[in-house]
């Protein structure tokens, strides 16, 4: 059962009248892909700094995320026209994965970030930005073909 790909459907947190879910994400999106760039310069140079961002950027990344997908989630379980959608749940799921891969590579490098790196380290945040890419491509779906979260016009 798909709502209506016409009838927009309103978030459920909002500011202002505007969905905060879109503003949120932008942060562990690039915090995560984040992580993905600082293993690869670090694997180029050997520069242990870079290992110790990857460390940062990913529990930034987490953070962060816990923030979008509290505010997700709020949607996609009080409104059923989200969850109606096939997209929905590959959101939902994906970013889930996505968190506890977060949570996996800052928990794994936290005491060894430039042994980490190499192998599993590599693999966690190749597998974040792939899921996110995915994700990201599902929830453009949400809300660009069925207007989930978008604010129509009154008049």
């Amino acid at each position: 059962m798909q709502a209506h790909p016409h009838k927009a459907v309103r978030s459920r947190v909002t500011l202002a009248g505007h969905p905060v879910h879109p503003m949120l994400v932008p942060f562990p999106i690039a915090f995560l892909v984040g992580v993905l760039v600082t293993d690869l310069i670090f694997l180029g140079t050997g520069n242990a700094y870079w290992a110790q961002s990857s460390v940062y950027l990913a529990l930034a990344g987490l953070v962060t995320g816990v923030a979008a997908a509290m505010v997700g989630f709020t949607d996609f379980v009080t409104l059923p026209q989200v969850r109606s959608h096939r997209m929905a749940w590959i959101h939902f799921i994906g970013n889930a994965l996505v968190l506890l891969l977060a949570l996996a590579r800052t928990l794994y490098s936290w005491d060894a970030p430039t042994e980490t790196v190499r192998g599993t380290g590599l693999v966690l945040s190749a597998a974040m930005t792939a899921l996110l890419l995915l994700t990201g491509w599902a929830g453009g779906e949400l809300a660009y073909r069925h207007k989930i979260g978008v604010i129509e016009d009154d008049t």
